[in-house]
């Protein structure tokens, strides 16, 4: 019985700590199997992000992200940031040309 209620004990912090999750779609630039690696990578090293999956079908991106962290703007941004457009967020000009020529067929960015 004792180990059972440690158990439980135990396993409530890691629970807690999960918090809300929110999934958000945001349509993308990215054509390429190297601009999905870029964003999803980069996605995963921001704050509150918890899981991302980009279709580069429709160049959408599902983010699953806990709200109390992050929000849509700062995924938006973070995207951006990285050189591709995300909604009505233009990509970072810099960033933009950094990428591969490849990557560089479906964003509309701007310097900055």
């Amino acid at each position: 019985m004792k180990k059972l209620v440690l158990a439980a004990f135990l396993a409530l912090p890691f629970a807690t700590l999960a918090g809300p999750k929110q999934t958000v779609k945001i349509k993308t630039s990215a054509i390429c199997e190297m601009c999905k690696e870029r964003i999803e990578k980069n996605l995963a090293l921001s704050k509150g992000i918890s899981h991302s999956d980009l279709d580069l079908k429709d160049k959408t991106i599902s983010v699953e992200y806990n709200p109390k962290k992050t929000d849509v703007a700062a995924i938006k941004r973070t995207i951006a940031e990285v050189g591709y457009d995300a909604d009505e967020v233009v990509a970072d000009g810099k960033s933009y040309e950094k990428l591969p020529s490849c990557c560089k067929k479906g964003a509309t960015a701007t310097a900055h």
